[in-house]
């Protein structure tokens, strides 16, 4: 993911983040295997990192923002990107909530599959076939919703499902059961960690995964990241919330376009782009 960054100027956050965390982070966005990038907190930082870089090298090149949303992992990038975190305090904040996360997954074994076609309702009344073993956790677009639980909660509520008329349960491959109360154990644990790590009002909000609205307090994110990791990612909300706010161009930074892709079919009237590579730079002026 990383590679076509290598020799661009935007690098400098790589080397920011290693010193941040004391470690070597830049194999894991150049040449890490799949069994290393299978852990957890390594695909999590290499995820930060890649949309760290690009965000770096996109800023100088646009308009003033008007709000920040991220996905997930991604809240923490637009955290970030909004000043709410430095850039050393959001990279070592991410390593100790996949690092808890991870601890949570092992403690309590789960899963993800996502219900291609499905509402939430629909995603909602196939968990009831399993309550206390599954639960909506990601509603990302019209028809792109993922549930989560313990190994028998998904099997019951993917086969309520299909009953119900949902085109396609496709498991994930992930580590745990995330968004769920199965992530209690990290929950606590993270908000114990934000006592002591730095947060800032921004001047511009960022929108909330847990509730789709935007804010700009440090307190009041003190507590929502704590909640994030064990409450379902209202991303289909967050986008809704994002294009009232008034942009002319939803902007994916970071490896990939699948939030640009979610973006066209949550609010097709707003134009969306995404910045992978430093090819794509060029084009971006061009859209804004």
């Amino acid at each position: 993911m990383g590679a076509p960054w290598q020799t661009h100027d935007s690098w400098r956050v790589i080397t920011r983040a290693e010193e941040a965390l004391g470690e070597p982070l830049a194999h894991l966005v150049l040449d890490a295997s799949a069994d290393v990038l299978a852990r957890t907190r390594n695909a999590q930082l290499a995820v930060l990192l890649t949309s760290l870089v690009a965000w770096d090298a996109a800023r100088p090149r646009l308009p003033e923002p008007c709000a920040f949303g991220g996905h997930s992992l991604g809240q923490v990038t637009a955290l970030i990107a909004a000043g709410v975190l430095t850039l050393e305090d959001g990279v070592r904040f991410a390593a100790r909530r996949a690092e808890l996360t991870q601890a949570a997954a092992d403690a309590r074994p789960g899963r993800m599959a996502a219900l291609l076609g499905a509402s939430p309702e629909q995603a909602e009344q196939a968990c009831t076939a399993a309550p206390d073993e599954s639960w909506l956790a990601n509603d990302n677009a019209p028809g792109q919703v993922v549930i989560a639980g313990t190994e028998r909660g998904i099997d019951t509520a993917g086969a309520r499902a299909k009953e119900l008329g949902v085109r396609k349960v496709m498991p994930l491959d992930v580590g745990g059961a995330f968004h769920t109360p199965l992530m209690g154990m990290a929950s606590v644990a993270l908000h114990e960690q934000l006592t002591t790590t730095s947060l800032t009002d921004s001047v511009l909000p960022v929108v909330s995964n847990h509730d789709g609205l935007p804010h700009t307090d440090a307190k009041g994110w003190r507590e929502r990241l704590g909640d994030h990791v064990s409450l379902p990612v209202r991303w289909h909300k967050c986008q809704q919330t994002l294009a009232a706010l008034g942009p002319t161009t939803f902007i994916e930074v970071g490896h990939g376009s699948m939030l640009a892709g979610l973006a066209k079919r949550a609010v097709p009237d707003v134009t969306v782009t995404n910045v992978a590579t430093p090819d794509d730079l060029t084009a971006l002026e061009e859209r804004t």
